[in-house]
């Protein structure tokens, strides 16, 4: 394999060294035929790879194959020349059987004819193949080039939106970049067409003129003998070039003017002139033709009538349908990994009855609401939420469905395909009137009723929050998700992150993995920080502290510790707006001591909090956060950094909107509000007003200078 690929290779210099001979060392008549019979089967066989690629991009290689094919006959051309002019005194076969056939076949041995047949092949090649097909090339040159933004902000929008994975993508975008350069080399390409096609008209004149003047000076000739044998030898030569380049030509043109299909050109073009209506007015036209009697009917009217028949013919077959292949059964013994495993993380299964929901005539409005929840998840977790998968469940109740993570369910609900859910927010009035099935929204918990759709606008009058079952389903996923960003993670959504951080920073990325940290490292790093509740959207500041980090220390905890504590104001600034306060509780100092040199778990070397101690903190901290209006700043809990996990873990089930901070997390110019101090027995609701020289107001003092 090693010594084939190599010699194709060397095929291609071996190639152009090959054309240079040629139009250097004089070479016999019987090669010259042999090199003219290769150019022909060269050009028919580009025609017919420019006829069957289904869109341009197929024969991408088409400029070079072009540029090369035409350095091809300009080669034989000079070869051909220095043959005509030495030996064309002898005769018609001195310069090879091939200028000789067309020299007296084409044009019948009369070279005046075989001129003007010369002209017009130049006239239809220059005036009409080629600046046609040049002027396509530089107009879908200039579009592409104008479109080559959008076509990249598309991309990147449908990645962002998880409708692409990383690796399409790229494909997507080496595409678009390849359409760009192919219809950019076309448009030169076509100049080498065009300015072939003038060199064949100069040789022509040379060989014209070189013959006169060598046939009657340097052999005696006569005019007539003359031009008898060199015009005629040199037209055959034209004539010989010009057809293979008038296939370069039509090849080159239909190559531009191609549209991106899934059939190669002539079953597109038959697929589009298949159509009866088509045929019809045709036969019309050309029976009222024929049947004026100056014209003649004999070729008028059998024309008509074929293309009536044909227009019948496609018009029975219009209305036959179309045979659908089946499937092959399979066999009944054979069981593959794909029967058995499900690759997908996240599967969203529905009992029969919700199957409507992703009906393609329905237009499918769950797969619309899955697809919003995925782009919603993948812009606020920071990375490509992997994709959803939406299956029948035979085991579950007709109107059930389930969510399920890693074959684990999270979640799931009874609802109505054919109702409309109105949910009570508790804006809806006492006495209302409208009537409907009581149940549980599952997402929220709130009292809601399934109630016909033409109720909407009456349920929407008595203050209900009206939703339709997909929108349910996919609020439920959107919760469920939204709670488990780390189990959505893995090292191909790693991987993609940090390929995308390598094209701005790629010796930022070195200084982290795959030395000191391997990808499953980092995957497990940031795994916990979408635990922790930081997002990873921003991948650069939280590598830039990564890699000071490892500097430290390579134990996972102390580097999540660390990169908590670079990632402070990243972590306060999603909760409270710059300039704010941010309430605070804290712990009594006591009951923060009693946690920190209480028990610790063995394994992880973390504080463990016994039950009661933790339902009562849970309880209180829960309380606080009950008695505060629902618009206000969600409270911190600053701890000690040995403490802060633990606590985390258990607020995480009592108060999840409560943000537990360490001291070293918290931004030293934050300023704060202290409105609680759980264990204390008189907890304040402001800052202490002590004096500070710097800052008079003591409400805006900071956590630092309250320590001091």
């Amino acid at each position: 394999m090693q010594r084939i690929a190599s010699l194709s290779t060397l095929a291609l210099p071996a190639g152009i060294l090959s054309l240079i001979f040629l139009m250097i060392v004089p070479v016999p008549a019987v090669l010259l035929d042999v090199c003219f019979v290769i150019n022909i089967a060269l050009s028919v066989a580009i025609l017919m790879a420019a006829l069957n690629a289904e869109k341009p991009l197929d024969f991408s290689s088409f400029p070079s194959v072009l540029l090369f094919a035409t350095l091809l006959r300009l080669s034989l051309n000079v070869a051909s020349t220095r043959v005509v002019l030495v030996n064309g005194h002898e005769g018609g076969a001195a310069a090879g059987k091939v200028i000789e056939a067309f020299g007296a076949f084409l044009i019948g041995g009369n070279f005046a004819v075989g001129l003007f047949v010369f002209m017009i092949l130049m006239i239809i090649n220059m005036v009409v193949v080629t600046k046609g097909a040049g002027r396509v090339s530089e107009v879908s040159a200039r579009f592409t080039l104008d479109a080559l933004p959008g076509k990249q902000m598309a991309i990147d929008a449908d990645l962002a939106a998880g409708l692409l994975g990383a690796e399409e993508a790229k494909a997507r975008r080496r595409e678009v970049s390849t359409e760009a350069d192919f219809y950019g080399a076309m448009d030169g390409a076509s100049k080498f067409v065009k300015g072939d096609a003038v060199a064949a008209l100069l040789i022509l004149a040379v060989n014209i003129i070189a013959g006169f003047c060598l046939g009657m000076i340097s052999h005696g000739l006569s005019a007539g003998e003359a031009a008898e044998k060199y015009v005629a030898l040199a037209v055959g030569d034209a004539l010989v070039a010009q057809v293979p380049a008038l296939l370069l030509s039509i090849a080159a043109a239909a190559i531009v003017t191609r549209v991106s299909d899934s059939r190669d050109l002539a079953g597109q073009i038959g697929g589009q002139f298949s159509a009866p209506s088509t045929w019809l007015p045709v036969a019309v036209i050309l029976a009222a033709i024929g049947s004026i009697p100056a014209m003649p009917q004999s070729v008028f009217l059998p024309a008509a009538a074929a293309a009536f028949m044909l227009y019948r013919k496609l018009r029975q077959n219009a209305g036959k349908p179309i045979p659908v292949e089946a499937p092959p059964l399979p066999e009944p013994g054979r069981i593959t990994l794909d029967d058995v495993s499900d690759h997908t993380l996240v599967t969203i299964e529905l009992g029969y009855g919700l199957v409507q929901l992703v009906d393609d005539k329905r237009g499918s409005p769950l797969v619309a609401r899955i697809t919003g929840v995925r782009k919603q998840l993948s812009q606020g977790f920071g990375f490509v939420v992997p994709q959803f998968r939406v299956r029948d469940a035979l085991e579950l109740s007709p109107h059930d469905y389930r969510i399920m993570l890693g074959g684990v369910p999270l979640g799931g609900a009874t609802i109505r395909a054919d109702r409309i859910l109105a949910i009570n927010a508790g804006e809806a009035r006492d006495n209302h009137t409208l009537s409907g099935t009581p149940t549980i929204d599952p997402s929220f918990g709130c009292p809601a009723l399934w109630i016909d759709p033409g109720q909407r606008d009456h349920a929407v009058a008595e203050g209900f929050l009206t939703v339709d079952p997909g929108t349910v389903i996919a609020t439920h996923l959107n919760q469920l998700l939204g709670e488990n960003p780390q189990a959505l993670l893995g090292p191909d959504e790693v991987r993609a992150i940090l390929d995308g951080v390598k094209d701005h920073a790629a010796g930022l990325v070195e200084t982290v993995t795959p030395q000191p940290l391997s990808l499953a490292a980092i995957t497990r790093l940031l795994r916990g920080l979408l635990e922790d509740g930081v997002p990873i959207g921003h991948p650069l500041p939280i590598l830039s502290s990564l890699s000071q980090a490892v500097q430290v220390t390579l134990e996972h905890d102390r580097l999540i510790d660390m990169l908590r504590a670079d990632l402070g104001g990243l972590i306060v600034g999603r909760v409270c707006a710059p300039g704010e306060r941010l309430p605070v509780l804290t712990l009594d100092a006591s009951l923060e001591q009693m946690i920190v040199q209480g028990l610790h778990d063995p394994s992880t070397g973390q504080p463990v909090i016994e039950p009661d101690l933790a339902r009562s903190i849970g309880d209180r901290i829960a309380a606080i956060l009950g008695e505060r209006d629902n618009a206000a700043i969600p409270p911190a809990l600053i701890v000690q950094p040995r403490a802060r996990r633990a606590l985390a873990a258990l607020l995480r089930l009592r108060a999840p909107s409560c943000l537990v901070l360490s001291i070293a997390e918290l931004p030293p110019s934050q300023p704060i509000e202290v409105i609680a101090v759980i264990g204390g027995e008189a907890p304040p609701r402001a800052v202490p007003a002590l004096p500070n020289p710097e800052n008079p107001n003591p409400e805006n003092n900071t956590m630092e200078e309250m320590a001091a």
